[in-house]
């Protein structure tokens, strides 16, 4: 990495830890309970989601449980969390897989697993992409993966920490190379935050933004 370019990436961290503050990580789930999660969180609020993923395990109180039962029994339960007719059959085929590929529904094995071996791992299951494998590691496990939302995705890209032509997918792995791995889980924190308070999709409030002075997108949005 250039010495320009890593003081630039420097600032923007130490300007969003001045603003929002420390963001210490700890696990929100267990592995495959994360996965789950983090499924259910598709295309949905995060309200919605927590309601979902809360009642499927008040009805099946362990994930053995989901994996044997029928779809429409899983659709029922998720119902409050929208796509309940697509997410069921995923949840389902993703559990079934971990099993057959690991005997059990224990995703701990992933910690100790090269991160680029790991994010394959989880790619390689039905309907997993980049992001959610992503949100598991680095949530459930600590490990210095970014997921890449649509807000990350925009913020970075109008701070040209990533190029405009690159795709989300591809953000993954480019962000993960470009941030000390140190930092990974408090500047997607970070990066959120900001990008849901601050730096929106439409009518950024630049005027607002203590990034404003290094942004090289600052104030160049008509609405």
């Amino acid at each position: 990495m250039k010495k320009s370019f890593k003081t630039y990436t420097d600032s923007v961290y130490t300007i969003l830890s001045d603003q929002y503050g420390p963001a210490n990580w700890e696990p929100r789930f267990d592995p495959v309970s994360e996965l789950v999660f983090t499924i259910l969180s598709q295309h949905t609020s995060d309200i919605n989601s927590f309601r979902a993923y809360y009642n499927l395990i008040d009805i099946f109180p362990n994930w053995h449980l989901v994996e044997n039962a029928d779809t429409d029994s899983i659709a029922n339960a998720i119902w409050m969390g929208g796509l309940s007719k697509i997410k069921a059959p995923r949840i389902k085929a993703v559990l079934k897989s971990i099993r057959s590929l690991r005997g059990n529904l224990d995703l701990s094995f992933l910690k100790d697993m090269p991160l680029v071996d790991a994010k394959r791992w989880l790619c390689s299951l039905p309907g997993i992409g980049p992001k959610t494998a992503a949100v598991v590691l680095c949530f459930a496990l600590g490990l210095p993966a970014m997921p890449v939302d649509t807000h990350i995705y925009r913020v970075t890209k109008r701070l040209s920490l990533i190029e405009p032509g690159v795709s989300a997918d591809k953000a993954h792995d480019l962000l993960d190379e470009l941030i000390p791995q140190d930092r990974i889980f408090a500047l997607h924190v970070y990066l959120i935050t900001h990008g849901r308070q601050i730096c929106k999709a439409r009518k950024p409030k630049c005027t607002d933004c203590n990034l404003s002075k290094i942004c090289p997108s600052a104030f160049s949005f008509n609405g």
